[in-house]
């Protein structure tokens, strides 16, 4: 069974931290990097963060310093650590593979996890 499960989003002021979860099924996760992105209103879906399956991080440079991305190998679940959190990171937060923008279109996607930063 095909399953992403994201959660951990919630409103927080600017400045606050949030830890994001993703269980993933594992023909998903495993063997995979594993990446988070987000979709703000109106715009694309962007990679922030990924994780190798040794766990060696990339980061996009709007997060750098401030998100942190792990992984458990042995639960196929990814999670993100966002500190320091700006209003612009308001956005709907998926999990999934890492790939190319013709190879994500394929993919399945789960339900995501709305963060909101604001006062």
């Amino acid at each position: 069974q095909v399953q992403l499960v994201e959660s951990g989003g919630r409103l927080v002021q600017p400045g606050g931290s949030l830890r994001l979860s993703c269980a993933a099924s594992g023909s998903i996760f495993s063997g995979n990097t594993m990446g988070w992105y987000l979709q703000a209103p109106g715009k694309a879906r962007e990679l922030v963060a990924s994780i190798s399956i040794p766990g060696t991080p990339y980061y996009a440079d709007s997060v750098k310093g401030r998100f942190t991305i792990s992984r458990d190998n042995a639960r196929n679940t990814i999670y993100l650590q966002m500190n320091f959190l700006k209003p612009e990171d308001t956005a709907v937060y998926y999990c999934n593979r890492v790939g190319s923008k013709a190879y994500l279109e394929t993919l399945y996607w789960g339900q995501g996890t709305q963060v909101t930063v604001s006062s």
